[in-house]
């Protein structure tokens, strides 16, 4: 289990940081998840792409909140999974873009309506999709031992390759993308929601 001081970072060390750790998802039907192998960092006020870029509303307030709470907002109509970061006071978050499966891979294709793994979590919305992630998740605590959300840190290595975030029309200069390079589980430049 990843501690409050695990999020209560800079938002681009968390977005890095994700890479390799375990994304699961407890629910009725059983548990699932995979590596997580994508990530977006979204800042505070001054980045352009960010919820928080013009200031704090009742649908974005939970970014300047405790780090490692989940942040789901819905975007061209599918939930997206956000872990906010910083500390109180601060806005940020990081959008969960992509995971491996490994965790209830059946039960996540039949969510999905395919057996090609690459496609189950390969993008924001189908990863919410996958894994049965809905509005209802929205200010779960990640670092609750027992809660239905968690991410675990197995000590798995993984590179990191960083590029501009994806469908970003006005982007900040520094690339706050960061994937694992060569995964075939990361998301694409388009059909990626």
């Amino acid at each position: 289990m990843l501690p409050r001081e695990f999020y209560e970072r800079k938002t681009e060390a968390v977005a890095r940081g994700l890479l390799g750790k375990l994304l699961v998802r407890r629910g009725v039907e059983g548990e699932t998840g995979g590596v997580i192998v994508e990530t977006e960092a979204y800042l505070g006020e001054g980045d352009p792409a960010s919820r928080a870029s013009r200031g704090k509303t009742r649908r974005n307030e939970i970014m300047w909140g405790r780090g490692g709470l989940a942040f789901i907002d819905m975007v061209h109509g599918r939930w997206l999974l956000n872990i906010t970061t910083e500390r109180p006071g601060r806005a940020g978050a990081v959008l969960v873009r992509a995971i491996e499966p490994t965790v209830g891979v059946e039960m996540m294709m039949r969510r999905r309506g395919t057996d090609r793994i690459t496609e189950l979590a390969s993008g924001p919305g189908k990863l919410t999709e996958a894994m049965g992630i809905t509005r209802e998740l929205h200010g779960t605590d990640l670092t609750d031992p027992s809660g239905p959300l968690v991410v675990l840190d197995e000590g798995r290595k993984v590179g990191v390759a960083r590029s501009h975030r994806i469908g970003v029309g006005e982007d900040l200069p520094e690339p706050l993308r960061f994937f694992v390079p060569g995964s075939p589980f990361v998301s694409r430049a388009r059909g990626n929601l």
